[in-house]
């Protein structure tokens, strides 16, 4: 009779770790495999490229930062609950939501282990060379967590199109120079860098090859663009992204100096939608809309 307690209690147990097994899904993540909770029903997300990515397929989210900064997102935060900022999640809310998965990254990512004392919490942070294969990689992910995996599919043949046929129109393009602008500030980005996947994944030729990669990109002169002298600039407003009321990326850059290179002079200047590539960069939305930017730029160039 013992023996077949014990036989039960073996039995439970194993059914009990089948069942636990079923449960979870291994998933990659910024920090390697993770399993987590497959399906979960209340999502706090505090990554915005993961909120964009989510968003395109339909995955609804429980509870977001105050402030999303990108326009076709904010609907989104309106309908969910308010768990802090990027920086500074708020414990309290959190709690009482009682999430069963919590996605951070990039500028939260430094929150993760703070974040797990409240629901299963996964770094998706998307950076620098390489990003359109990151980006895939967590489409998918998040399709197989969420039982859209179809949908995920569909999402990546679109992107994919949507940066051959950048590709193919980067080939005749000319060599550019990726300028970021905070107020008067300058700054220049080139490969490795976290906006490097322009030159590396989309094949658009850097002007110069040796520009420092730091997060903050390698300061510079208006004579350093000038004598640089790139076909293309592609410029962020890093102030517009944030929301700060400061001078716009056009005033900065209309001057005698940058004026005198082919860019300007060929009026080959292609200002992003810097909240798009500087807040959500790997977020399919802000992919396929800083594609549609720089594609539709080349094409009005040929």
């Amino acid at each position: 009779m013992r023996a077949f307690r014990w036989a039960a209690v073996i039995l439970a147990c194993g059914l009990g770790s089948q069942i636990a097994l079923a449960d979870t899904l291994s998933i990659e993540t910024a920090t390697g495999n993770v399993d987590v909770p497959r399906g979960p029903q209340k999502l706090v997300v505090f990554d915005i490229a993961a909120l964009d990515t989510l968003n395109a397929l339909g995955v609804p989210v429980a509870g977001t930062p105050e402030q999303v900064y990108v326009d076709y997102l904010k609907p989104v935060a309106k309908d969910a609950e308010k768990v802090g900022s990027l920086f500074e999640p708020d414990f309290e809310a959190i709690n009482a939501l009682q999430p069963d998965l919590i996605v951070a990254g990039g500028r939260s990512s430094k929150q993760v282990d703070a974040l797990s004392e409240f629901a299963p919490t996964i770094d998706m942070t998307i950076w620098g060379d390489g990003l359109l294969t990151q980006a895939i990689t967590r489409l998918h992910a998040y399709g197989a967590l969420f039982g859209k995996e179809d949908a995920a599919q569909k999402l990546e043949d679109d992107l994919n199109s949507a940066v051959n046929a950048v590709k193919t129109q980067s080939t005749v393009a000319g060599k550019a120079l990726i300028v970021l602008t905070n107020g008067p500030k300058i700054s220049v980005y080139g490969k490795g860098s976290r906006f490097g996947w322009l030159h590396t994944e989309l094949g658009i030729e850097p002007v110069i090859e040796d520009v420092k990669s730091s997060t903050h990109g390698e300061a510079v002169s208006f004579e350093f663009i000038r004598d640089a002298n790139p076909d293309w600039l592609i410029v962020i407003d890093r102030a517009a992204a944030i929301g700060q009321d400061a001078t716009l990326a056009a005033e900065t850059l209309d001057n005698k100096l940058v004026a005198e290179t082919t860019a300007w002079k060929s009026g080959q200047v292609i200002f992003l939608d810097a909240s798009k590539i500087y807040i959500a960069a790997g977020g399919y939305q802000s992919l396929m809309g800083t594609l549609a930017e720089i594609s539709a730029a080349f094409q009005k160039a040929d």
